[in-house]
C-alpha cells in the first residue's frame, strides 16, 4: 500500500526529522550493497534500492532508538539492515509471483533474470546479517534472525492458503505477520533493544510494529475492492481475479450458503472465472458484510499500536508515530 494521501503526512514529518540519520542510513547501504567481484549485485539492489520507497522500515527502527534516547552509532546499522531484508524480500517475491512491475517501474527479474534476482536477494540476506553481528548484540541478532525466518515462512504458508477455502482467518493473521507485520514488529523493537529499554518498553515497541504492520496490510486487500485505481495502482478486484484469499473474501466464505460456497470453490479453488463473476463476489461480501468487518478490523489493529505507545517516554517522535497509525487507516475511515 503507498502512504501518499493529500492529508498530512506523518512518515514525511518523521522523515524530516531523521532527516541525518536517514541520510547515514542510505550511505551504509550503498557502502554494503557494492560487490568488488560481482557488478551485477549493486546493478540490482539498486535498481530497487534506489527506486523512491519511502524507506519505512528502517525509519521506524531509526524513531525507536531516538524517541528511546539512543546516542550511539548502531541504529544505523540497524536500519540499512532492515531495508537490506525488505529489499531482499521484494527481489525474491518478484520471481515467486512472476511480476513485471514494482513501484511503477519493471522488475529486477524482468530486466534482468529470476538467477539474478534470487542471488541478488541472497547477498543483501548475507550482508543484513553482517550488519546485524557489528553491533555486537545478540539480542539484536535473534530478533531480526527471527523476523527473517518468519518472512519466508509467512511466504510459503501463503502459497498453501492463497486459494484454499478452509484458510481462516488465524492463518491469514500468520500469512500477514510473514508478510509484512513480521519486519515492522522487528524495526521497532530493535530499536527499544539498542537503547537498553527495559522489557515493558520493547514489549511496547514490538507490539507498535506488529499492529501497525496487520492495520497496512489489511487496508491494503480493503482497497483492493473498494480503492481507487488511480492511488492504490492497482484495478480493482486484482486479488479476486489473481484467486487470492485476503480478509474479505474469508469473512464470505466463512458466511456463505452451500450455493454462494461453490461459487468460491469455482472462481478461486479452480479459477473457473467468468464475466460477472467480480460483481458477484462483491455483491456476496456486501450481503455478509465482509467490507465494513475488514474495515473494522483495520481501524482495531491500528487502535492497537496507538494504545502500545502509552507505555512508551513522552516524545515528539511518539506523536508522529501514533498520526502515523491514523494515517495508515485514514484512506478508509
Amino acid at each position: 500500500m503507498g502512504l501518499d494521501h493529500p492529508a498530512s503526512k506523518p512518515h514525511e514529518r518523521l522523515g524530516a526529522l531523521l532527516a541525518d540519520e536517514m541520510a547515514a542510513v542510505n550511505a551504509l547501504i550503498r557502502e554494503r550493497m557494492a560487490s568488488e567481484h560481482a557488478p551485477r549485485i549493486p546493478e540490482v539492489s539498486a535498481h530497487l534500492i534506489e527506486a523512491g520507497g519511502k524507506r519505512l522500515r528502517p525509519m521506524l527502527t531509526l524513531a525507536a532508538a531516538r524517541m528511546c534516547g539512543y546516542e550511539g552509532p548502531y541504529h544505523v546499522h540497524l536500519a540499512a539492515t532492515v531495508e537490506f531484508i525488505h529489499t531482499a524480500t521484494l527481489l525474491h517475491d518478484d520471481v515467486v509471483d512472476e511480476s513485471g512491475q514494482r513501484r511503477g517501474r519493471p522488475t529486477a527479474n524482468l530486466l534482468w533474470d529470476n538467477k539474478s534476482s534470487v542471488l541478488v536477494g541472497d547477498y543483501l540476506f548475507a550482508r543484513s546479517f553482517q550488519l546485524m553481528v557489528e553491533t555486537g548484540s545478540l539480542r539484536v541478532l535473534d530478533i531480526l534472525s527471527n523476523a527473517a525466518a518468519t518472512i519466508a515462512e509467512g511466504e510459503v504458508l501463503q502459497l498453501t492458503a492463497a486459494r484454499d477455502l478452509r484458510t481462516d482467518e488465524a492463518i491469514y493473521l500468520k500469512v500477514v505477520r510473514g508478510k509484512t507485520a513480521a519486519l515492522f514488529s522487528a524495526a521497532t523493537e530493535v530499536g527499544g533493544v539498542i537503547a537498553g529499554m527495559g522489557e515493558d518498553a520493547v514489549r511496547a515497541l514490538y507490539t507498535y510494529g506488529d499492529a501497525l504492520g496487520i492495520s497496512f496490510q489489511i487496508v491494503d486487500d480493503l482497497l483492493d475492492f473498494e480503492g481507487d485505481s488511480a492511488s492504490t495502482g492497482k484495478n480493482v478486484g486484482d486479488d479476486f481475479r489473481e484467486r487470492k484469499l485476503t480478509l474479505p473474501l474469508i469473512k464470505a466464505v466463512a458466511k456463505a450458503d452451500a450455493e454462494e460456497r461453490a461459487f468460491w470453490a469455482r472462481t478461486i479453488e479452480k479459477g473457473d472465472q467468468r464475466e460477472g463473476d467480480l460483481e458477484q463476489a462483491l455483491a456476496l461480501m456486501d450481503k455478509h458484510a465482509a467490507l465494513s468487518d475488514t474495515r473494522a478490523d483495520a481501524l482495531g489493529w491500528a487502535e492497537t499500536a496507538k494504545e502500545a505507545l502509552t507505555h512508551l517516554p513522552e516524545h515528539e517522535i511518539r506523536d508522529m508515530l501514533r498520526d502515523l497509525a491514523d494515517y495508515v487507516v485514514a484512506r478508509i475511515n
